[in-house]
């Protein structure tokens, strides 16, 4: 299995000639090669992670392509055939298999509302958690990616986060909220909590891939 990063929070595996693709949001550009999409996953409803040009693309490409999301996205989503998903959901989309975690997305502020959130693990050997800090119960956790920067994420709870699920490989995620600076010092503050746990941290540019 192969796990390409694109811009921001969205994310492309392949696997035997299929794909599945994660969170293509407003701060991702247009996604080509579509039409081997056999599932789309999105783990919650801010714009950031999904927008009806992305899923139309992806539908024009892949029609009928199954889309696996929470209730609020459902919600917001009107007029898209959408799967809800709930942590302690599994489902396959061809030949992956998905199960979800976590619940809800992290506090941006008191003053906003919480929405609901769900963490992904593919074929039992990746996990995204989304916007959260979700650590999949009872699982050894092969690749993170883990989240870098946005309005919720403090470092030092990010760090705890990666120590937290002690990755055996990360690389870093929502991430087109920080200068390039930013990054590169947020980059260094999870590889650092990655070797603690034995891991190794990869840095991965948009368009960039890891085999796992």
């Amino acid at each position: 299995m192969r796990v390409t990063k694109f811009e921001h929070a969205a994310l492309r595996l392949d696997a035997g000639g299929q794909t599945l693709l994660i969170d293509p949001g407003s701060f991702t550009a247009p996604l080509n090669d579509l039409a081997d999409v056999v599932g789309v996953v999105i783990t919650h409803e801010h714009p950031d992670h999904w927008t009806t040009e992305h899923l139309d693309r992806i539908l024009r490409a892949a029609p009928g392509v199954p889309i696996f999301a929470t209730a609020g996205v459902a919600r917001a989503a009107e007029g898209y055939e959408i799967t809800t998903v709930a942590p302690g959901d599994a489902v396959e989309a061809g030949d992956f298999r998905l199960r979800f975690f976590g619940g809800a997305h992290e506090v941006i502020h008191s003053s906003l509302p919480t929405i609901e959130n769900v963490g992904v693990l593919v074929n039992d050997e990746f996990y995204y958690p989304g916007d959260s800090y979700a650590v999949p119960a009872d699982v050894t956790v092969a690749t993170l990616a883990a989240p870098l920067g946005a309005p919720w994420l403090k470092i030092g709870e990010a760090m705890d986060y990666v120590l937290a699920v002690a990755p055996r490989r990360a690389f870093g995620t929502h991430d087109m909220t920080l200068s390039v600076i930013g990054k590169n010092m947020h980059r260094q503050r999870l590889q650092w909590a990655t070797e603690q746990g034995g891991g190794e941290f990869f840095v991965l540019e948009p368009g960039e891939s890891l085999d796992l």
